[in-house]
């Protein structure tokens, strides 16, 4: 599970996630679109439904990265820890896994049951800078990956697109054109 508000979607994403796929012993990453991250402003982000497409159209056919809206009806704020266990109930043939950054990992301990998603679930963490992923680097849960670091963020393809530069470079190219003709972020 590789939670996000993807706002919007960019390359760093989706090579995170493509990495986990194809180099970890996970066989699937599942994206999860949060409507409402606890920890940021609701107003700040784009339409849930245009995050999700948005998502659709980077991950395209590639068959080890699905989307999922499954926090679209679930109570929000959304927790990290009740989508996990939803999952687990919904669908007791799967075994779940988190994704997450070093800094998020760092930072664990403020979100709501932390040590529930520790001890009930892998956690494969990939390297942000500035971050070792504190305490919990060690816990036996908790898989750091060497997945390829790219230093963009979505806050840098909002303020860029409001500043009127071109960055198609830097998300897929249908997630460019998309949000190029829906004029997105450009107030």
């Amino acid at each position: 599970m590789f939670f996000g508000s993807f706002n919007p979607v960019h390359n760093g994403h989706m090579v995170i996630a493509q990495y986990m796929a194809e180099f970890t012993d996970l066989e699937q990453v599942w994206m999860v679109v949060t409507p409402h991250n606890p920890l940021k402003p609701a107003g700040s982000l784009l339409n849930d439904y245009q995050r999700l497409h948005l998502v659709e159209l980077a991950i395209g056919n590639y068959r080890k990265i699905k989307l999922s809206k499954i926090e679209f009806g679930l109570p929000k704020p959304s927790y990290t820890i009740n989508t996990l266990e939803h999952l687990r109930e919904k669908f007791p043939q799967h075994t779940f896994a988190l994704i997450m950054g070093s800094d998020n990992l760092q930072t664990l301990n403020k979100w709501k049951n932390y040590e529930q998603i520790l001890s009930g679930y892998e956690i494969y963490v990939y390297p942000r800078p500035g971050s070792d992923g504190g305490e919990f680097k060690n816990h036996p849960n908790v898989k750091i990956t060497e997945a390829p670091h790219m230093n963009i963020s979505s806050t840098f393809i909002r303020n860029a697109i409001k500043g009127k530069k071109d960055v198609r470079y830097m998300m897929p190219e249908k997630v460019f054109d998309y949000i190029d003709e829906m004029n997105f972020y450009e107030k």
